[in-house]
C-alpha cells in the first residue's frame, strides 16, 4: 500500500500508528538493554542466590493476559454497537490492570520476606536487577492505566463508533505491548537465573 495515498484523515491515522510503533520499539530497546545487562552480570562472583520466585508474579501473568483479552474484545463490541459490553470490557481491563499492579507489589513483598532487598547493604545484584526491570515495567503499566482511563473517558463521551476507533486502537496497541513485555520479562526472570 502506498502510504501517501488516501484521505488526510487516513494519513493522520497511519502516522499516529507509526509513531506508536516507534515508541514501542524504543521501549523494547530499553528492556533489551536491561535484560542484556542482567545476562552479562551473571558472571559476577556475587550472583547466586536461592530466591523462590514469588507466586504473585506467576498470578500476575494470568491477570495481564486476561486484561489483553478483555481489551481485544472492546473494539469488536464497538463495531457491533454494543456499548454496554464495551463498557464492561473496558472496566474489566482497568480492574485487571489494577490487580496486576497489586500483585507486583505483593511479589516485591514476598522477595523482601525471603530476606532479599533491592537496595542498601542487604541487597544483592540479582534482586537489584529484578527491582529495576520490574519497576521499569510497572511504570509502563501505570502509563497504560492512564491511557486506559483516557480511552474509558472517550468511550463514555461516545467518541468511538464503527470506523472511528483510532484512540481505542492506539490504546490497545500500547496495552497489548506492555502485556507482551511482561510475559517476556516474567519468562526471562523465571528461567535465566
Amino acid at each position: 500500500m502506498d502510504l501517501t495515498q488516501g484521505t488526510t484523515q487516513e494519513k493522520v491515522n497511519r502516522s499516529k500508528k507509526t509513531m506508536m510503533w516507534f515508541a514501542m520499539i524504543s521501549m523494547a530497546m530499553v528492556f533489551a538493554g536491561l535484560t542484556s545487562a542482567y545476562v552479562v552480570s551473571k558472571s559476577r562472583k556475587d550472583w547466586g542466590i536461592d530466591l523462590v520466585f514469588p507466586n504473585a508474579f506467576i498470578y500476575s501473568i494470568l491477570i495481564i493476559v486476561a486484561s489483553s483479552v478483555t481489551f481485544y474484545f472492546v473494539k469488536k463490541a464497538i463495531e457491533k454497537d454494543n456499548r454496554g459490553l464495551a463498557t464492561l470490557l473496558l472496566l474489566s481491563t482497568l480492574a485487571l490492570g489494577i490487580i496486576f499492579i497489586f500483585l507486583q507489589f505483593e511479589g516485591f513483598s514476598d522477595i523482601i520476606r525471603q530476606g532479599y532487598h533491592f537496595t542498601g547493604p542487604t541487597s544483592n545484584i540479582v534482586t537489584t536487577f529484578m527491582f529495576i526491570i520490574v519497576v521499569t515495567h510497572l511504570a509502563h503499566i501505570i502509563g497504560g492505566i492512564l491511557v486506559l482511563l483516557v480511552v474509558i473517558y472517550n468511550h463514555f463521551k461516545q467518541k468511538y463508533k464503527t470506523g472511528q476507533t483510532l484512540g481505542l486502537e492506539l490504546g490497545a496497541m500500547y496495552w497489548h505491548f506492555v502485556d507482551f513485555l511482561w510475559v517476556y520479562l516474567f519468562l526471562f526472570l523465571y528461567f535465566v537465573k
